[in-house]
């Protein structure tokens, strides 16, 4: 039997292997056989592959075609394996020569007519790719700028199969074909707006600057037009700029949602505000063919807004409670499991009733007593156990407004010049550690013998701890919070000041 070989990439979530295409022309009757774990669009390959090398000028072996995926166990999805299919179809022909071929990825689909089109997922494809050793990849003209954000491999984008022949060896006369132009999302991003323009709460805003410095959760609970929105959305804009790694994570999950990536790294992280009807497969990724992320992935390495906060559906809400804690998304099916990144910021926002006036001192609530409490209790305690600061945003007033036309607060390039410097003296207590921020360590480090705290100084989290006020939890996130604090002041360690104020942020007194 003549076996032709190369290279393709299988995707799960935002993992990726190499997968070994072979082709094997046998004697029995002509037909095509796939094997090795496809999926359904996978399976229809057979159709896609035997049109485009007939359309585009070259010949389908008239044989028993065996196309083998190695490994078998490994879940196939997607058309992706289109193109890696129909070339080493022709290095078993004949058509391309053998070491080409092999030394090449593939990744593309293939139109009827022979023409690659461009797919999903080609950035963490190329990137898994890329990690495995390989030194050149194929792929669809529309992905080539995509593809080539990858440092490390060499990336060739090619319009059509006849053209990629040639570019292997393949003895052809090269024929101009139209590339066929992707179709994704474009990226809409606003303005994050500056602290500057925020009213008042500078509480809140202290705050703001805390949660930034340490990668710290934010609850906030204020009436309407109080201001909670605006502070949520500025605090992106305070957050140091991407690493080139992160900045990858980031557009990988762009390009797996089919969001425009560009040409270059976007090195802001990002912003996701789903709508209260989202569902769970929305909020933490799903799908019943291919698994895509959700919003909670796609917000990784930047902040997760969730506005009025209690009309989530509290499964939805729940479904948060795990990836807050381990910064990683798992979604399993029957035949595989997709893991995403999840170390993102969450800010919950929230009226402190239905009608949002129960806080007002010149509105009247409207809302029954019960109601009232009910509210904020769609928030189940072991998902707000998660959240390290907690607000209460109150309205802006008169005063508050005029002050503010002649001293304005602080504004972003300021406040991320403390975040950064902040983080600067995290990231080296934590430098021989795998954490980078203090919302990262764990408790358990935070109270050993070499950050243990004087008795003097964590007095009052030992007796909020006694009375009940908080949980085993919440002593060791309130820890953390104290460590953020003495950070942004520039000391060695957490004083009494620092591990009162943490604890004023727990528990929402700020």
């Amino acid at each position: 039997m003549t076996v032709g070989r190369t290279t393709a990439v299988a995707l799960l979530g935002l993992d990726g292997a190499l997968v070994e295409v072979e082709a094997g022309l046998g004697t029995q009757t002509p037909g095509f056989k796939l094997i090795g774990l496809p999926d359904s669009a996978l399976r229809e390959a057979e159709h896609r592959v035997r049109a485009g090398i007939l359309n585009s000028g070259l010949e389908f072996p008239i044989r028993h075609v065996t196309v083998n995926l190695s490994p078998a166990e490994l879940p196939k999805q997607g058309a992706g394996f289109d193109l890696a299919i129909a070339v080493a179809t022709l290095v078993a022909d004949g058509t391309i020569p053998v070491e080409s071929a092999r030394r090449t990825a593939h990744i593309g689909e293939l139109a009827l007519d022979g023409r690659i089109r461009p797919i999903r997922g080609i950035l963490p494809a190329v990137l898994a790719a890329a990690r495995a050793g390989v030194e050149q990849v194929v792929v669809p003209s529309a992905n080539e700028a995509e593809a080539s954000l990858v440092p490390g491999i060499r990336v060739m984008g090619a319009p059509s199969l006849r053209e990629v022949a040639i570019r292997l060896g393949a003895e052809l006369d090269s024929v101009p074909v139209e590339p066929i132009e992707a179709t994704v999302m474009p990226v809409v991003e606003s303005d994050p707006g500056d602290l500057s323009d925020v009213v008042g709460n500078r509480d809140a805003i202290d705050a703001l600057v805390v949660a930034a410095a340490g990668g710290h959760h934010v609850f906030m609970v204020g009436a309407p037009g109080a201001g909670k929105t605006m502070l949520a959305s500025r605090l992106p804009g305070i957050l140091p700029p991407l690493d080139e790694a992160a900045a990858l994570e980031v557009a990988s999950m762009r390009s797996l949602s089919g969001v425009e990536v560009g040409s270059d790294l976007t090195t802001r992280p990002p912003f996701e505000a789903p709508h209260h009807h989202a569902t769970a497969s929305a909020m933490i990724g799903g799908g019943s063919r291919v698994i895509r992320p959700g919003a909670a992935a796609r917000a990784s390495s930047g902040v997760l807004f969730l506005d009025e906060a209690p009309e989530f559906q509290t499964s939805v809400l729940d479904s948060l409670r795990q990836p807050l804690e381990s910064g990683r998304i798992s979604v399993e099916r029957a035949s595989a499991v997709a893991h995403f990144p999840a170390r993102f910021q969450l800010v919950l926002a929230a009226n402190p009733c239905p009608c949002g006036n129960a806080d007002s001192r010149d509105q009247r609530c409207d809302c029954p007593p019960m109601k009232r409490v009910n509210y904020l209790k769609k928030l189940s305690g072991p998902l707000l156990d998660r959240v390290d600061i907690r607000l209460r945003v109150p309205r802006v007033t008169a005063a508050q407004l005029r002050t503010q036309s002649t001293m304005p607060y602080t504004s972003s390039a300021d406040a991320r010049q403390r975040v950064v410097a902040a983080r600067s003296i995290a990231h080296h207590r934590w430098r021989e550690t795998p954490w980078q921020r203090n919302s990262q360590v764990p408790g358990s480090v935070l109270r050993s013998e070499r950050y243990r705290l004087p008795h003097a100084v964590s007095d009052p989290l030992d007796r909020a701890l006694e009375k009940g006020l908080i949980s085993m939890r919440g002593y060791d996130r309130t820890l953390r919070v104290a460590w953020t604090l003495a950070d942004l002041d520039g000391q060695d360690s957490p004083g009494l000041t620092h591990v009162g104020g943490a604890l004023r942020l727990r528990r929402g007194d700020a």
